[in-house]
């Protein structure tokens, strides 16, 4: 027995929202209340981390506010051509230090940025629920996110998310509009695989 949805197939049963979820980037433009943005992101706080150290910070901006035109500057000029039209963007950023229980001091950490990862998929599958999706994009100038947006040392830019409403895909310039739909996954036996890899 298999799942289908979004005209994908997943190779064993799982919840239809995985398949709900991808990456357009035709949006509408639409304003997005920041209550239901705080709810996107009340998601990813909840996700799992190292010790629990909660690595990941937020940083957004909701379109037609004071911040907007900051962010957006923030991305490459691909990315702005659709980007235009998102409700919210998002920047992820995770601490490359945490303080294990009981030591005194901050050590590395090893699995941050998995971390934070980890919290951008429980924000994704939350925007998915709500009627809404995300496009991730590392297509930004990260060492002017890090100065503009006041990113402390020792934290790492992991990605900015566009936030949007499914728009017009005739919108978007070629080749972006033929590429505009739910993509398949390779099959579960080349990414998982009992005892290690093959030899």
């Amino acid at each position: 027995m298999t799942t289908a949805a979004n005209g994908r197939t997943a190779d064993y049963p799982i919840d239809p929202i995985f398949l709900e979820r991808w990456s357009p980037r035709a949006f509408t433009g639409e304003t997005i209340a920041e209550h239901d943005l705080m709810t996107m992101l009340e998601a990813g706080r909840w996700a799992a981390s190292s010790y629990n150290s909660q690595p990941w910070r937020f940083l957004y901006a909701i379109r037609d506010t004071p911040s907007w035109q900051k962010f957006f500057g923030l991305l490459l000029p691909n990315n702005q051509s659709w980007a235009k039209d998102a409700s919210a963007l998002v920047v992820m950023v995770s601490n490359s230090m945490m303080r294990p229980p009981g030591a005194d001091k901050d050590v590395p950490s090893h699995s941050h940025s998995f971390d934070a990862g980890t919290a951008s998929g429980y924000v994704a599958l939350q925007a998915v629920k709500m009627g809404w999706h995300l496009h991730g994009m590392v297509g930004l100038d990260m060492q002017r996110a890090f100065t503009e947006l006041n990113v402390p040392q020792g934290y790492r830019v992991e990605a900015a998310y566009a936030v949007g409403r499914l728009g017009d895909k005739t919108k978007l310039a070629e080749p972006m509009r033929s590429r505009e739909e739910p993509r398949p996954r390779n099959p579960l036996t080349k990414t998982a695989f009992e005892g290690g890899f093959p030899a």
